[in-house]
């Protein structure tokens, strides 16, 4: 096992490794924040602001609807909204209810969304009023006896909705404490994407969501100024990254959600030069947008003092080259549903790695084991399968006891990703176990091309998989989008690689394409380019 040292070392003196995190319920830590910041603003829509205060009142009033509907403790309320004022206002009110988070992506189709209603058993439903349809088309298939439509524009009804946003809040008469247990209670059930099979409810507790927020506090304690700083919060705050990196953190440090629904380039810079955000979570894909935008550095963007990147690996070139264009300084990170999410991330007080996910955080150990039994910890440098263990790791997942033994293993949990960690306790995330390309042999990770491919100077965006080989068993294919104004053949890039990398590497197929598919966060799909490619059954 890794000596917790070995990495804490590098940490300055203040910095403490086994954190106190306090017994509390996230709604309490919304609570604590209130007595401190009350006043301060918690979220900015569109120059529209909400104080800290004015979000506890609606809380306990959503809070109260919920009780007047029936739900009880231990109850699970579904969440289908885009970022706005109100997400954080149904999520907080959920939880001071007793009830249970379902975290639900917008873009799921009927399908998707009919499977993790019924796996959850969600009883309510809070849902954009443009989707209201899509719940209805399935509604008899689940347990939704309430749902509740927010509009984020006032002349706009879904055709006879049960009730919408503003009526539920005037069912608000008292509330009736709940008593919270946060080590036991469930807080969220966060879905994964279900890359692997169907999507799995990760069980996150108060405890867990809380302690990744403290954990996280603790690294920017001295970069970031409690009730003074502004969040650019444009990853969706369904998606695990966003609830932790912009809401909960945001709003265990009293600072300013600056909310935007989606990810659109010119609206995105031109509320950072209104707005002047400090801190900016985002996903590759957003930094490869605004570095390739012809006039970014227009738009203020130096105000922004902290980039985390996470859900995806930042390709070193695109890194280096959003810096240079921006002055700003990117810390990528590493996480995953099951750990709330973040397990590391490049810390601002030390030597940042480029190429590495960083250290990990307080309180959390990591180790890199073999891939066979994944008993035994490879030497520093060496690949395996990343383990973690934490406060952060979730209870398990819901009504998948066989998955949850599997995944969680004496505490430790076995997130299928293949990583190296270096001397330093510094880790280095290769592919996931699945991704990996086996050609004549050779066992081959995407992420070593796609680094090379982000260097070709005509390629904006690069992904790589393995397709069916009669010869090799599979063999590499590259899928690009080229720059603007920038031109290459299948047979030029062919020739780059060759230059840069072993033979067995080097894709035998290229495609280009204008845009590749990508999830609601912005991270690219590389299940759906594999089954696109996938032989079809005669």
């Amino acid at each position: 096992m890794e000596n917790k040292q070995t990495y804490f070392s590098h940490y300055p003196t203040g910095y403490s490794h086994d954190l106190n995190i306090p017994n509390l319920s996230l709604q309490d830590m919304l609570h604590e924040t209130v007595k401190r910041f009350g006043d301060h603003p918690a979220t900015n829509f569109y120059g529209h602001k909400m104080t800290y205060a004015e979000l506890q009142k609606a809380v306990f009033g959503f809070a109260s609807g919920l009780q007047q509907i029936g739900i009880e403790k231990g109850d699970r309320v579904a969440i289908m909204l885009p970022n706005c004022p109100q997400y954080a206002i149904v999520y907080y009110g959920i939880l001071q209810a007793g009830a249970i988070v379902t975290q639900i992506n917008p873009m799921l189709v009927e399908r998707e969304l009919s499977y993790i209603l019924k796996d959850s058993g969600s009883k309510a439903m809070i849902i954009f009023d443009a989707l209201y349809p899509k719940l209805q088309s399935i509604r008899k298939e689940t347990n939704i006896e309430s749902a509740i439509t927010v509009s984020l524009q006032a002349e706009f009804t879904p055709q006879n909705p049960d009730c919408t946003f503003p009526q539920f809040l005037t069912l608000s008469q008292s509330y009736t404490p709940i008593e919270i247990q946060p080590k036991e209670d469930l807080a969220v059930l966060q879905y994964t994407g279900g890359t692997t099979g169907r999507s799995k409810g990760a069980m996150l507790t108060h405890f867990n969501i809380l302690a990744n927020v403290v954990q996280s506090h603790e690294i920017f304690k001295n970069d970031i100024k409690d009730g003074h700083e502004k969040c650019l919060s444009v990853i969706p705050l369904f998606h695990v990254f966003g609830m932790t990196s912009c809401m909960n953190l945001s709003i265990y440090s009293g600072n300013e959600m600056i909310l935007l629904p989606r990810f659109d380039l010119e609206e995105v810079l031109a509320v950072i030069k209104k707005e002047q955000p400090t801190i900016f979570p985002g996903v590759p894909t957003m930094y490869v947008a605004i570095t390739n935008h012809p006039q970014a550095e227009n738009y203020n963007i130096s105000s922004i003092r902290i980039c985390n990147s996470g859900s995806a690996p930042m390709p070193v070139e695109l890194m280096n080259e959003f810096e240079r264009k921006t002055g700003a300084k990117v810390l990528e990170g590493y996480g995953l549903s099951e750990a709330s999410p973040v397990t590391h991330c490049n810390n601002p007080f030390t030597e940042r790695k480029a190429g590495t996910v960083g250290m990990a955080l307080p309180g959390t150990e990591c180790r890199v084991v073999d891939l066979g039994a994944g008993t035994e910890d490879v030497e520093p440098g060496q690949l395996g399968e990343v383990i973690i263990r934490g406060p952060q790791v979730m209870k398990g997942y819901w009504h998948q006891p066989e998955e949850t033994e599997v995944t969680l293993k004496e505490g430790w949990l076995y997130t299928g990703d293949i990583g190296s960690l270096d001397e330093d306790g510094y880790l280095s995330i290769v592919d996931r176990k699945k991704d990996m390309i086996i050609a004549g042999g050779f066992n081959i990770y995407p992420r070593d091309v796609e680094e090379i491919l982000y260097e070709h100077p005509a390629v904006q965006e690069a992904v790589v998989i393995g397709i069916p080989d009669e010869y090799r068993g599979e063999t590499v294919k590259a899928v690009l989008v080229l720059k603007a104004g920038k031109e290459a053949d299948e047979e030029e890039i062919i020739t780059y690689c060759r230059e840069h990398m072993s033979a067995y590497k080097v894709p035998t197929v290229v495609e280009f394409r204008q845009e590749l598919p990508k999830t609601s966060v912005g991270k690219i799909l590389r299940r759906a380019l594999r089954e696109e490619s996938a032989p079809t059954a005669k």
